[in-house]
């Protein structure tokens, strides 16, 4: 596929709302780690194959194993991921999906359980942060970084 266009070169104010967005998130109590899941597992979602590539790189560039970035698509099933990282994955899967019944009291409970009230709303600004980047992401079909033709 070929890019449609450079949107951070035509909707730069856009790009610097979005650049803060991630600058809060960066400076939130979230470990870094617990982002790169959350913004992988929604990536998947959204089919975002430029912020697949992008945060999947940066988790293993901060020591994250292969094992369980392969993973987190099946997180579920998988041995590798803590119940924090569960409650934050079911969350991010909840709100990325976004219907009616996805973040249930259950769900929200879940991840209330798991994270302070602060870390919990950093969560919630990381999810919907990731899927307007994944929305431009995909509409745009931005080429992933590591692709060489």
């Amino acid at each position: 596929m070929t890019e449609r266009m450079n949107l951070g070169s035509l909707a730069r104010e856009a790009y610097r709302g979005m650049a803060g967005l991630d600058r809060f998130v960066a400076a939130s109590p979230l470990p870094s780690s617990l982002v790169h899941l959350v913004n992988l597992r929604a990536s998947q979602i959204n089919g975002c194959v430029y912020c697949v590539d992008m945060h999947s790189a940066d988790a293993k560039k901060e020591g994250e194993s292969d094992a369980r970035l392969h993973a987190v698509a099946v997180w579920r099933e998988a041995p590798f991921f803590t119940e924090r990282e569960r409650a934050a994955l079911a969350f991010a899967e909840a709100a990325t999906r976004l219907s009616t019944d996805d973040v249930t009291d259950a769900v929200w409970n879940e991840a209330a359980a798991h994270f302070s009230e602060a870390e919990l709303a950093a969560l919630v600004v990381a999810v919907a942060a990731i899927n307007a980047w994944n929305r431009m992401g995909v509409s745009t079909r931005m080429t992933p970084e590591s692709y060489q033709p």
